[in-house]
């Protein structure tokens, strides 16, 4: 299983939650070599008012997490595969082999730490805390793509406040599907710029490519294309992501 690491924020119970997850397993989920989940959580000394940590405290969330994935290493307990944090609370959740080695594997990480702590695992065998718990809605993954993208564009000197065409994307089973979807989104201002129609795993499927002037500032896209994955749910369809062009900061 690779290492590729993913954060994002969502609720959980009710609380704000910071969530970090290893999507470099997901496609390997569920793995029968590993049955079981294990977790370590600890409590936060000073957390923030919404319930995250602070800056000061990160660095010994840190150094607990070094500690942990040193001492699976050691032995050879198991995978870490993600994070939580959220109501003064960070649990560290690891996939396992076999638990019966999960108790020594957290004394000898937690012992060189003065924090409470409690820690457990269970049998696992479908992965539901990593599917269920740790992985992305597919609303949440594309938050996380739009933050990559507005990333990118902000390190090659682009303000994302200049409005221009964004692009989007989005595929349908059907051609009636797919012109009941660009009804709506033509009621929102967008205008089409491409019907395809492209293969998929036997299955001929319905595209089109249509655009509107917009912002792709993280909060503005955000919106934005969450009200587009409702559009083409609302047409059984999928939204497939948007791209748009580099405008730089004027000088």
């Amino acid at each position: 299983m690779q290492e590729y690491w993913e954060s994002y924020v969502k609720p959980i119970e009710g609380k704000k939650a910071m969530v970090a997850f290893n999507a470099g397993v997901a496609d390997s989920v569920p793995n029968p070599e590993y049955m079981y989940v294990g977790f370590v959580k600890i409590k936060l000394k000073n957390p923030k008012e919404d319930g995250l940590v602070t800056q000061d405290e990160s660095d010994d969330v840190g150094f607990i997490e070094d500690r942990l994935e040193m001492e699976s290493l050691r032995w050879r307990s198991g995978k870490y595969i993600g994070r939580i944090i959220s109501n003064g609370e960070v649990t560290f959740v690891y996939a396992l082999k076999l638990d019966f080695e999960w108790s020594n594997t957290v004394a000898s990480a937690m012992e060189h730490f003065d924090y409470e702590y409690e820690y457990g695992s269970r049998m696992d065998m479908e992965w539901e805390v990593y599917q269920k718990l740790l992985f992305p809605t597919l609303k949440e993954w594309q938050i996380i793509t739009n933050h990559h993208a507005c990333n990118n564009l902000k390190e090659q000197g682009d303000t994302l406040e200049e409005l221009r065409a964004i692009e989007h994307k989005a595929y349908f089973t059907t051609s009636e599907d797919r012109d009941k979807f660009i009804q709506l989104i033509e009621k929102e201002g967008f205008n089409t710029q491409e019907e395809m129609e492209v293969p998929f795993r036997g299955e001929m499927m319905y595209g089109v490519a249509f655009y509107r002037k917009d912002k792709p500032f993280y909060y503005d896209i955000d919106a934005l294309t969450m009200k587009i994955i409702d559009m083409s749910e609302i047409s059984q369809g999928y939204y497939d992501g948007w791209e748009c062009s580099l405008v730089k900061a004027k000088s």
